[in-house]
């Protein structure tokens, strides 16, 4: 059988550095085909050389067996190709229907017959969003499957799956795999690309390794488990290292830093109540919709609380009420967002410049002005703790990979030197290399003292890091575990009942 696309010695290079180097790849008609890697392996730039985005500084890219040199993402649409971004790509100013159909708009149109059919068209997708909705509405997930939608109604052959999964409850990863495998037996071709090794090795027909920009191995997922998957990621075996086995000591509590009594915010946070402590990481977790990000917000000032009977937060034995981010970081409190791209960074500025914006939003620079100096050593120290890989600190944040632009969000929320760090989703997107990584770093914070909160959707990173767990269902916590009496079946009962 002859591939649907082939790339021939494709290298890519972005400022005279190569992002890939002589890079094989098939993909046949009708199969699922995971692309597996560190963030920085290659991952994006192969797709979204395949999808139009970029082009090859060398080599070559087959389609349906005749060379082709897409210029743009609409050629490559145009021809079968639809890629779902990590990144959602949606306009925000439009509708969930106006964004499906985007691109693909009959002469006329009425926006109530466009409304009916996406309704339509969602459902038996099975997802539950309201097509009449602005995209800027939504959150992270209904988000992602906007996008999912928008790639299947272009009816693609090839459909790019970029971190889909990231996002998404249990039950709607459940809806997810029944559409891929939909797809599948319709004939259409799926390269997914997933830190979520188990999705890959439940999914996938074959499955391709990335290291460094350059071609590791492809073989049947049958001849593939989860160690010899992270062996070949990253040179060495490290199950052990992100997700400890076993029981552990929890952290002794330190003095009460925040107090949360009857929170409420509309209908997303409804009278919840409990405490974070110094020199503790408190994780929390729930499903989608459960409120979580919402408190954190609230805490940090980045969306405000009910202004009548809206609940009391004491930060310190003090009642506070932030209005703005930026009078809560000068009180000690940081927020690290699930949604780097919107929230967490300038995309066009470099990461020297990004990191420094956490210094000044939190006066801590030492001159009344900018200082170039000031900001290069500031950067040169926290991109070397936190092993941020790039070409250098001018390097703009929108090209590095998405584990290295947590790390950039991460240095950014950290020079404000903080009383409370809260993690929202910290290693969303983020490859097993750099979950170690980041893991390393909020232990290492609550072992000096601080406070941290840690929000996961990822019942293996709450076990492994909290010492004390909360869990939040409809927009309340609603039971508190020690670690040493916590079970991952305990927690999902809790969350779901």
């Amino acid at each position: 059988m002859e591939p649907i696309i082939e790339l021939r010695g494709v290298t890519k290079e972005f400022h005279g550095v190569p992002a890939l180097s002589d890079v094989n790849f098939t993909l046949m008609p009708g199969e699922i085909h995971a692309l597996l890697g560190e963030n920085g392996a290659g991952k994006s730039t192969l797709t979204k050389i395949i999808a139009g985005v970029h082009s090859p500084t060398h080599g070559e890219v087959r389609f349906r067996g005749e060379a082709l040199a897409f210029s743009r993402p609409a050629d490559a649409l145009h021809n079968g190709i639809a890629m779902v971004f990590q990144e959602t790509s949606l306009v925000p100013s439009l509708t969930v229907a106006q964004n499906i159909y985007l691109g693909n708009e009959g002469f006329l149109n009425r926006l109530r017959g466009i409304y009916i059919s996406a309704q339509q068209f969602l459902q038996s997708l099975n997802f539950n969003v309201d097509p009449t909705m602005f995209v800027s509405q939504l959150g992270a997930a209904q988000k992602q499957m906007v996008e999912i939608a928008r790639a299947v109604h272009h009816k693609a052959r090839v459909i790019i799956f970029d971190e889909p999964t990231a996002t998404l409850t249990p039950e709607e990863k459940h809806h997810f795999f029944g559409l891929v495998a939909r797809l599948k037996a319709d004939g259409v071709s799926i390269i997914f690309i997933t830190h979520a090794l188990e999705e890959a090795l439940a999914i996938s027909d074959r499955i391709t390794i990335l290291r460094d920009g350059q071609h590791v191995v492809t073989d049947q997922a049958s001849a593939f488990d989860r160690d010899r998957i992270i062996g070949h990621m990253v040179g060495r075996t490290l199950t052990e290292e992100i997700y400890q086995k076993g029981a552990r000591a929890p952290r002794p509590y330190g003095a009460k830093v925040l107090s949360v009594q009857n929170l409420s915010m509309g209908r997303m946070v409804r009278n919840t109540s409990f405490s974070v402590y110094a020199g503790q990481i408190t994780g929390v977790f729930g499903l989608i919709g459960s409120g979580r990000t919402e408190t954190a917000k609230i805490i940090a000032g980045v969306i405000k609380r009910d202004f009548l009977h809206g609940g009391e937060v004491r930060l310190g034995g003090r009642s506070v009420r932030y209005r703005t981010p930026r009078p809560a970081v000068k009180d000690g409190i940081v927020y690290v967002t699930e949604d780097r791209k919107l929230e967490g960074f300038f995309e066009t500025k470099s990461i020297a410049e990004n990191i420094y914006t956490g210094l000044l939003g939190a006066d801590l620079n030492r001159m009344p002005i900018v200082s170039y100096k000031e900001m290069m050593d500031l950067s040169q120290d926290w991109t070397k703790r936190l092993n941020v890989r790039a070409i250098d600190g001018n390097a703009k944040v929108i090209e590095l990979s998405g584990g290295n632009q947590q790390k950039v969000v991460i240095a950014k929320s950290l020079v404000q030197r903080p009383k409370l760090v809260i993690f929202d989703e910290p290693t969303r997107g983020v490859d097993v290399g750099a979950i170690a990584e980041l893991h390393a770093v909020i232990n290492e914070l609550a072992d000096s003292g601080l406070a941290v909160v840690v929000i996961s959707s990822y019942l293996p990173e709450i076990m492994n890091l909290a010492d004390r767990v909360l869990v939040a269902r409809q927009g309340r916590v609603v039971e508190e575990f020690g670690i040493d009496e916590a079970t991952e079946e305990k927690i999902m009962y809790a969350a779901v009942h």
